[in-house]
């Protein structure tokens, strides 16, 4: 297997990958164009234009959405394609090479391959659906809006961004100890599924009988593993919603000041506040793509190695 997840990735799924890479950018390019068009009825209304234009304006905002959406549905659609067949194929490798074992598997090897079939491939398979193609259209998406913000009017765009920028020091920091705490719970997990089915074989008392004492210290520090992601996930999400919150305050100070001096018109305003809420869910996104990548990566590594040691002979292995 490759060593990397974007390298199993690739060698998996290439072709898709860049069906899913066309899409992506299809989807992206119409993201401004509603904003604009919000923009053109609100300054037509205020203006007191025809009302005749407001109705093809509001049209065509229509055929944008519709057609953005029908894309983003067969995007979606096509991701879970390609997710599920990637954890159909994991689940076969583990027992292709199960059955290709040169060596007694013991106990609690066997809870590492029910684990891995059972929970581990479905969730490196199911980012393979969105490891290339989320952060192609989100990044898009992200790069549309601001140019166009900036097009609008640089000053206030500059302003309201200004207030993203503390979360590039916050969330790499966070991200990591995410990371750690997610590492931990695997290797716990896995060592639950051995010892289970040790006890289950028999190898695991002398009487033979299951007795479930043995699982009560691995359960507390799974929970306390989940506990720590929980806070420290949600703690982020507080932080990077108020700094949203704080850029939205910010345009609307700036920008309503520009319009009582006749500056800017009123839809300008409108547009870039809304493009500040068109930012938030795709900086978001790609934040928990990049949670889910460090988490994946580490599964991914994991995953592959207990291949390997199946494949490895006898006389060659050695225990980690």
């Amino acid at each position: 297997m490759p060593s990397t997840i974007l390298g199993f990735v690739l060698h998996s799924s290439g072709r898709h990958q860049a069906a899913l890479a066309i899409l992506s950018v299809l989807v992206f390019l119409l993201s401004a164009a509603p904003l604009e068009l919000q923009r053109r009825v609100i300054n037509v209304l205020v203006d007191r234009g025809a009302f005749e234009t407001v109705l093809w304006l509001a049209a065509a905002y229509v055929g944008v959405v519709l057609s953005e959406q029908s894309l983003k549905l067969c995007l979606n659609v096509y991701r879970g394609w390609v997710a599920e067949d990637s954890v159909r194929r994991l689940r076969s490798l583990v027992g292709v090479y199960a059955d290709r074992a040169t060596r007694d598997v013991s106990g609690e090897e066997a809870g590492v391959e029910i684990s891995m079939v059972l929970e581990e491939a479905e969730p490196i398979g199911s980012f393979t659906g969105v490891s290339l193609s989320e952060p192609l259209l989100q990044g898009g998406v992200l790069a549309s809006v601001i140019v166009y913000m900036l097009y609008l009017d640089w000053r206030m765009a500059l302003l309201g961004l200004a207030f993203f920028l503390p979360q590039a020091l916050f969330v790499p920091f966070l991200q990591r100890a995410i990371n750690r705490r997610a590492q931990s719970r695997i290797l716990v997990k896995r060592g639950i599924s051995g010892g289970l089915v040790s006890r289950i074989s028999g190898r695991g008392g002398s009487d033979g009988r299951i007795g479930w004492g043995w699982t009560r210290d691995p359960i507390e520090r799974v929970f306390t593993l989940n506990m720590g992601i929980y806070r420290i996930k949600f703690t982020m999400n507080l932080l990077m919603n108020m700094m949203h919150h704080l850029a939205v305050a910010s345009a609307l100070g700036f920008g309503g000041w520009q319009v009582l001096q006749g500056t800017i018109e009123v839809g300008t305003v409108v547009a870039v506040v809304a493009g500040l809420g068109r930012l938030n869910d795709p900086w978001g996104d790609i934040v928990n793509w990049a949670r889910e990548l460090a988490v994946v990566g580490v599964k991914y590594r994991l995953f592959a190695g207990v291949l390997e040691d199946l494949a490895t002979p006898a006389g060659d292995h050695q225990p980690t």
